[in-house]
Order: structure tokens, then sequence, then C-alpha cells
């Protein structure tokens, strides 16, 4: 089973709800050069000021590579043209005080640039070993 079959992706969703999660967040790991993107949260935002990949809420009747599609180019400007693996989760409390399970994937674009923010402040293309600040769980996702 592939990152992108149905059946990988339904299997997720099932997981998460089994351990009674109660968010799902879709996350890309667009690499380019060696570098990683990164999205810094708004200063009034939950997190604010810190560093993440781009991602966003899976929505009522969507699935989890529909939103990967649909946030990345909303958050970043940026076409997915391939989704080329599947990276791992990790669970996080949310801004509600409920659990929120983010999916991250290996993603290839169609072009790096222009990134056009809608909801960060900036962004920059890290390398891994120089990343600035983000979570322990993207900092240990982009080290894989």
């Amino acid at each position: 089973m592939t990152a992108t079959s149905l059946e990988f992706v339904a299997g997720l969703a099932a997981d998460a709800e089994a351990a009674g999660i109660t968010g799902f967040v879709a996350a890309a790991v667009i690499n380019h050069d060696g570098r990683v993107l990164l999205v810094r949260r708004n200063p009034d935002d939950y997190m604010g000021g810190m560093w993440e990949i781009p991602s966003g809420t899976v929505e009522a009747g969507e699935t989890i590579l529909d939103a990967l599609y649909r946030e990345t180019a909303e958050e970043t400007g940026l076409t997915i043209d391939q989704v080329t693996g599947y990276v791992g989760h990790f669970d996080y409390q949310n801004s509600r005080g409920g659990t929120t399970r983010q999916f991250n994937f290996a993603v290839t674009v169609d072009k790096t640039e222009p990134v056009i923010l809608t909801e960060h402040d900036a962004h920059q293309w890290a390398l891994p070993s120089e990343l600035p600040e983000v979570s322990d769980m993207v900092r240990e996702l982009i080290a894989r």
C-alpha cells in the first residue's frame, strides 16, 4: 500500500479515531535542494512566532489527502505535484483542549516560488541542520 492509496489513508483515520483523537491535521514536508519549507505562525496566533511545516485541519467530508493538497495551496500558494511518502504522525493538545493528530507527508511541488502566505507572517527554506524555533515534534520529523 502506498501513502496515496485510499486504503492506507482510511486506515490512518480509523487508527486515530480508535485512539480517541478529536482533530486531524494534514501537513506537507516540502523539500527543495536539501532544504525544507517552514512557515512562521503569526504573533497573535496560538503558538505565535513558532515555525512549522505547512499544515491545516481536515474538514468534514474531506480525506486527509484532500486536506493536504488544499491546505498546502491555501497556506503557501504552492501546488503539490506528487506525494512521495508518509513520514509519520504526532499528537498534540490543540487550542480547544482536545487532542489533534498531525499526519505528515513528503511532497514535491510544481514550482518552489513564489511562496504566497495567507496565514503566516514569514517563510524560509531551512537546512535540517539549521532549523529556527520549531517544536521538538517538527524537529524530529524533519530529521527522519
